[in-house]
């Protein structure tokens, strides 16, 4: 009885979970049309005004990169962190140093880089950012963002030297990182990586608040909100928490 009950308890929750899913989909082309910037795959640059800020701060973001990349088995791998993401994270080919979760600050994490937690606070309308490291040979599968709400930064920090076998595939778009520049993209498309290389690719991986019209915002206001109620972002920051516990530990 007490497996039944348990097999149940999961089944519910991923229920729940593909519902909430398909309803923040279903509203896309609501906020599409409260949206004061594109709404195209890839974005330009230019659509916020501190990007060029972002990436002059590069190389102290780097160098804090680097410290933190001399221990990895410090660093979870991203399903460790968020068990939603198990079907496009496995082993250890994707791993995850958070310093931001849904506004958030991971304390323990900023106070470790504490020149990108100062850039970073200097964001408008930050919601995630964490150094998003993925391993050679590794593919993340197609999948989408769950809420056009957002919109989605990476910074490159280490790219592979035969760049042109590691990429970012957005809808059509075929796009590859370079070490200091920003990329700019809608990840409620269908989007996936390659790294076919023999050298890890890291990212400064941000997600911040779509500009929207004066409705757009409150609507999207809400919907984070109701999304910072769930367990897609309690259960990141409940066992992020568990993991700086037992790192403090040792």
């Amino acid at each position: 009885m007490a497996a039944d009950a348990s097999s149940f308890k999961r089944w519910r929750r991923a229920a729940v979970h593909r519902a909430g899913k398909r309803f923040l989909r279903a509203i896309a082309d609501f906020q599409a049309r409260h949206s004061r910037i594109a709404t195209t795959p890839i974005l330009d640059n230019a659509t916020f005004d501190w990007v060029p800020r972002l990436e002059a701060a590069w190389p102290g973001i780097r160098a804090e990169f680097d410290a933190v990349w001399t221990h990895p088995d410090d660093i979870p791998a991203f399903h460790q962190i968020s068990p939603d993401q198990a079907r496009i994270s496995r082993g250890d080919n994707w791993k995850t140093y958070a310093l931001v979760i849904f506004g958030q600050e991971v304390t323990e994490n900023c106070a470790a880089c504490p020149r990108t937690a100062a850039v970073l606070r200097g964001l408008p309308g930050l919601q995630n950012a964490w150094f998003s490291i993925l391993a050679p040979g590794y593919h993340i599968p197609p999948h989408r963002g769950p809420t056009r709400a957002l919109v989605r930064c990476h910074l490159g920090l280490r790219v592979p030297a035969a760049r042109e076998q590691c990429w970012l595939r957005v809808d059509d778009h075929i796009c590859r990182w370079r070490e200091g520049d920003c990329l700019l993209f809608d990840d409620t498309y269908e989007h996936e990586v390659r790294n076919d290389t023999d050298e890890y690719r890291a990212v400064l991986f941000l997600d911040v608040d779509r500009p929207m019209d004066a409705l757009g915002t409150r609507f999207n206001r809400g919907i984070l909100r109701l999304m910072q109620a769930t367990h897609y972002v309690k259960d990141p920051l409940r066992n992020l928490a568990e993991w700086n516990r037992r790192l403090g530990q040792r």
